[in-house]
């Protein structure tokens, strides 16, 4: 039995190929929370007016986004979505990293369907007098919305929004399946030359439960300080 050696991670071209995995892992997976809580909070707002025709198309994009796996999603946008574009479009999109570009598109768009959930239950908590008393001030439909309604919604989403960024966080994971050098990618690709699966796959368990935990503490403090606020 080979002893335990984590220095293989110090070796050679190694540690560039652990840095740029953690840095593309982030940008990833940074990109795909701003576009998830965008079109999120979109979808949450169609999900909530009158129209049956906007809420039966955000019901059954909710439904499919959490009913697919997502690395069925991923595949889906890869091989599937990217070979009906133009041949230019296509062209453009592999010269500018078509793997990242569309593996933030599947990620983004899977974790929307959670997101206007999440909003939508926070919105659903909030007495609906205080939306006709934001309209009663002279407030817009959507000013109301924006500078009464959605920053308590958020603050009443928050523990499931915490707990469905750690779910978007490790699901960057599934990117290397179509070639995005992220952090899982490069250490497959150390293991693959070095043999050292315990070591490798043990320091990139680590980083992932660090950051994890990170996001998680992160979310608590500012459920915290939005408790005292409110007081």
């Amino acid at each position: 039995m080979n002893p335990i050696d984590f220095s293989v991670l110090l070796r050679g071209d190694y540690p560039r190929m652990i840095a740029n995995g953690l840095v593309t892992m982030l940008e990833l997976t940074a990109l795909a929370w701003l576009l998830a809580m965008l079109i999120g909070t979109l979808l949450a707002l169609a999900r909530m007016t009158t129209s049956r025709v906007a809420r039966g198309l955000v019901a059954a994009w909710v439904e499919y986004h959490q009913n697919v796996p997502m690395l069925v999603q991923v595949f889906l946008w890869y091989f599937g979505v990217a070979a009906l574009l133009p041949a230019e479009l296509q062209v453009w999109i592999n010269r500018h990293g078509g793997e990242f570009i569309f593996a933030t598109i599947s990620i983004s768009l899977a974790m929307s369907a959670y997101v206007s959930e999440d909003l939508r239950g926070g919105i659903r908590a909030i007495p609906r007098s205080q939306l006709e008393a934001a309209r009663a001030l002279g407030l817009s439909y959507l000013q109301s919305f924006r500078l009464v309604v959605l920053p308590q919604a958020l603050r009443i989403a928050l523990p499931t929004l915490v707990n469905h960024t750690v779910l978007l966080f490790k699901g960057t994971a599934l990117a290397m399946t179509i070639g995005v050098a992220e952090l899982t990618y490069a250490t497959r690709e150390i293991e693959t030359q070095t043999f050292k699966t315990v070591e490798i796959y043990l320091f990139t368990t680590v980083v992932y439960l660090g950051f994890s935990l990170l996001i998680m503490f992160a979310g608590n403090l500012a459920e915290r300080r939005w408790a005292l606020a409110a007081r």
